[in-house]
């Protein structure tokens, strides 16, 4: 029989995010059924639930940081066993078979697109997938990922299921590493991910931000310094110095004040999809140098696991601020105004309140 389930979800892009029920399956042979301790806050999920994303679907039960303990396995899962501290991210299926999903890219599945943690396709129950913003979730074990922190961090550990892969795989994928200038375009729930990530490879790290006031924090975090970028002076100071430069801002801005940072043959890669385009780069930055201008999209499942293992070895969770389920709507209006200290997380047990 499909489990009920308690959720909070949003029933319209005007609506408050509110009390929710339905159902999940029962675990299948090869599912893992996971009763969620922690649910990590990403701007993605109020982008969706208030719709200002396209293609929302309601009711819409965000949530993609996701850490709970296992409860069920089905007859075929070899990695999982009742009582494991397990973690969902943001994908809970791809095609499987295309050439990226091969290469264990699940994230850039060529045939179906990966299928989202919420607001993606539920191939099994019909409508849609709900998220981490619930007490339970069913997961095909290919999209569950192992975690071995200590219990005490497992709320930390939270957003390392997409703010950490998602800066942790640019980083890795550019081969950033011991002697190399590395710099972070903003500071906020996934910049000081950046930070702690870039800084445990060994690199040089620089923060770039339009906020002085935060450069404690930046030192604090890793960093050997921040560098204010509307300050042009400051920024001078750097040209033609930066081996790889990861770019977390989510707002359309000018690229071409960081382009010019970048050595010949370095490269900034973006994470932050703006809701409007970024000024064009001029083309001469690019050229003259051999510099590169890249993206990059969370990680594979694989690349995730080799994250959260990285983590662990280094000591590295998320900065994170617990909240109650209850205060979703003043997390919401608290991330607009980047008043958090980095990522809010949903203690879950604060839903049997609700």
């Amino acid at each position: 029989m499909p489990t009920p389930t308690n959720a909070y979800a949003a029933t319209a892009p005007d609506a408050p995010m509110a009390p929710f029920s339905f159902e999940r399956r029962d675990p299948q042979a090869s599912d893992v059924a996971i009763d969620i301790l922690y649910c990590g806050v990403c701007h993605s999920d109020l982008h969706t639930a208030k719709g200002e994303w396209e293609g929302t679907l309601y009711p819409c039960v965000p949530g993609h940081e996701i850490v709970g303990r296992v409860v069920a396995v089905g007859d075929a899962v070899t990695r999982f066993k009742v009582g494991d501290i397990a973690g969902v991210g943001c994908m809970v299926g791809s095609c499987g078979h295309c050439p990226s999903c091969d290469d264990g890219e699940e994230q850039y599945c060529e045939t179906t697109g990966f299928v989202g943690t919420y607001n993606g396709p539920d191939t099994v129950m019909g409508g849609h997938t709900f998220g981490g913003y619930s007490d339970h979730i069913v997961v095909d074990e290919g999209f569950v990922l192992k975690v071995t922190h200590d219990e005490g961090d497992l709320a930390a550990v939270a957003p390392l299921l997409c703010a950490g892969i998602t800066t942790y795989s640019p980083l890795r994928h550019w081969k950033v590493g011991p002697g190399q200038k590395v710099g972070i375009v903003g500071l906020g729930g996934l910049g000081h991910m950046g930070v702690k990530i870039a800084a445990a490879m060994g690199a040089e790290v620089y923060v770039f931000s339009t906020s002085p006031g935060k450069r404690d924090d930046a030192i604090r975090l890793g960093a050997k310094d921040l560098i204010v970028s509307k300050d042009a002076d400051a920024m001078a100071t750097h040209a033609n110095s930066f081996d790889f430069i990861l770019n977390t801002v989510a707002a359309a801005h000018d690229l071409d004040q960081f382009l010019a940072l970048l050595k010949r043959d370095g490269t900034m890669t973006l994470v932050g999809v703006p809701e409007t385009p970024h000024p064009s780069p001029s083309v001469g930055n690019l050229v003259f140098r051999r510099r590169a201008l890249a993206g990059s999209l969370i990680g594979g499942i694989a690349e995730t696991q080799e994250m959260l293992d990285f983590c662990k070895e280094h000591g590295l969770t998320s900065d994170i601020e617990m909240i109650a389920i209850q205060d979703i709507e003043t997390a919401y209006d608290r991330m607009v105004k980047s008043d958090v200290k980095y990522r809010f997380v949903i203690d879950m047990q604060s839903l049997k309140a609700a």
